[in-house]
Formats: C-alpha cells, sequence, structure tokens
C-alpha cells in the first residue's frame, strides 16, 4: 500500500534553485514513486555552521510503494549522481534530500531515522511543511505542522521566499 513521503530538499553549491528542481526531476522518475506536491522554495541561512553561503530549500510530498530504506537508498543515488561530496556533518552540498515524514512511521536505524529528528527545529523544514500539508500531525511530537511553526522561537534561521519558483 502506498505511503506519503515528505522530502526535504536544499543546496547551497551552484545555482541552488536549478539544483533542488533537478532533484524533483530525479525523484519524480523513480519507479514507484508518484509526484503529490512541491513547496515553493526558499532562500534560508545556514544552521549548524558559519561562514557558508545560504541554501535554497523546499520539500516536496509523494506517493510511494517504496519502503523507507528503498526510498532512502535512491535519494542516496540522485545525490551522488548530483556531485554531493559528504566531507563534514553539516558542510556546503549540491543538493541534499532528507525524508522528513514517512506515513505516520517511527524508523529508528542506524542510517535512517524517522521523522527526521531536527525537523521540528529547523524552520526552513517547517515553513515548506506547513505550505504542503499544515494539518498533518507530527507523529511524535503529536502537534501539528503549523502548531510547531507557532510555537518555533530558534533566533536566525532566516527564510526568504525566492522569486519564480
Amino acid at each position: 500500500m502506498a505511503k506519503t513521503a515528505f522530502i526535504g530538499i536544499g543546496s547551497n553549491l551552484g545555482d541552488k534553485l536549478k539544483n533542488c528542481l533537478k532533484s524533483i526531476e530525479l525523484i519524480h522518475g523513480l519507479s514507484k514513486c508518484h509526484l503529490v506536491a512541491k513547496s515553493d522554495f526558499y532562500r534560508t541561512e545556514p544552521v549548524g555552521v558559519e561562514g557558508q553561503d545560504w541554501y535554497a530549500n523546499g520539500a516536496i510530498s509523494l506517493k510511494t510503494d517504496l519502503s523507507a530504506q528503498e526510498l532512502l537508498t535512491c535519494l542516496l543515488e540522485i545525490e551522488e549522481g548530483m556531485g554531493r561530496v559528504r566531507r563534514s556533518k553539516w558542510g556546503p552540498r549540491t543538493i541534499d534530500l532528507d525524508i522528513l515524514l514517512f506515513g505516520r512511521d517511527i524508523v529508528n536505524e542506524e542510517d535512517l531515522a524517522i521523522p527526521h529528528p531536527l525537523m521540528h527545529q529547523r524552520r526552513f523544514v517547517l515553513v515548506p511543511m506547513v505550505q504542503l500539508a499544515p494539518d498533518l500531525v507530527h507523529p511524535v511530537l503529536g502537534k501539528t505542522m503549523s502548531q510547531l511553526l507557532e510555537t518555533f522561537s530558534a533566533k536566525g534561521q532566516s527564510v526568504i521566499k525566492m522569486e519564480g519558483k
């Protein structure tokens, strides 16, 4: 049975928006995946490290018959194919694809945690999620995406809507 997955998308190297849109095309081309909706994209302040260029961030929802682990494998292959090199935890990247939610599943594996463990602490995740699914309830925290954004209090983390896409 198909599940709804939400994927966070980000880039802060090269043509950031183009990288994000290309990744959506590649995800849309996966077998057993059907793109449902795409958020706007936002220019966002880096979190966790200083001295990096700002990001383009957004999110998509899709229906998939893949397992969470299979979807992760596909996303990692897309990242690698787009030139992502993993040098440091929060280092610059051509593309970053994160499974934020996968149905109401809770997954705690060595290489995969769902819901994404930091999504409620990232304005650049919550803003697109509210656009896609404002009333969706976080399966662990028990709050809607709108409630999580309304109570968000971290300083910084500017999120500015990008024009065009």
